[in-house]
């Protein structure tokens, strides 16, 4: 058995730590709401995105009903979430392309998620990993800048670190790593000045890239 990597050690530790609200229990393990709660969150925090994914299942639960909903009213219960009004526009639009044509049910590939408007290789993950418990990796802006700050990969984009990850991250941590590392980046790995001072994990970190820090 190989012996785990400083990186894989302080996965383990942020998955010990982890408590509060997460995305994958405010949605239900739902495909149909995973999929409107990550288009929501893009460029969006967690404490705007959960409140408006709540209240726009409360008016629209299933994309029958949103495909239904005028884009406006729609815009204007997400917000203030970041690009409210295209993200309006967008959710009733993906609700009409899933009603009309895979019957109202959510895609479950890659393929298909990534043929509706709007939606890339991060949401469409977070739905085959939260919504239907396929082994996938979600990588946004944090995991991939905390990745490559903790030594663990080499690489330019999240796509490129996506890959080496399901290369080198045991599977285990495949469906998790996006919600364990995302409020951690937003929170105290910060993309400038990371708060390395009350950081859990610091002692398994390199810093790659890091000139200032608290």
């Amino acid at each position: 058995m190989r012996s785990k990597s400083k990186a894989e050690q302080a996965i383990r530790l942020l998955a010990e730590e982890r408590d509060g609200l997460d995305f994958q229990r405010l949605n239900k393990r739902n495909p149909w709401r995973v999929l409107c709660s990550g288009l929501i969150s893009t460029r969006t925090t967690d404490d705007v995105t959960y409140p408006a994914t709540i209240r726009l299942f409360k008016k629209w639960s299933t994309p029958q009903d949103l495909a239904d909903a005028d884009p406006a009213k729609v815009a204007d219960t997400i917000y203030p979430a970041g690009f409210y009004k295209t993200k309006g526009e967008r959710l009733v639009a993906i609700a009409g392309e899933i009603v009309n044509r895979y019957g109202g049910k959510t895609p479950d590939t890659m393929k298909d998620l990534t043929s509706l408007k709007g939606i890339g290789r991060k949401i469409a993950n977070l739905v085959l990993t939260l919504g239907y418990g396929i082994p996938a990796i979600t990588v946004d802006t944090h995991v991939h800048r905390i990745m490559n700050r903790l030594g663990y990969v080499k690489t330019k984009s999240p796509f490129e670190t996506e890959m080496a990850l399901r290369k080198k991250l045991p599977k285990r941590y495949w469906n998790s790593i996006n919600s364990l590392l995302v409020a951690f980046g937003q929170n105290v790995c910060n993309p400038v000045s990371p708060r390395c001072s009350i950081c859990p994990i610091r002692k398994h970190c390199k810093r790659i890239k890091v000139t200032r820090y608290r």
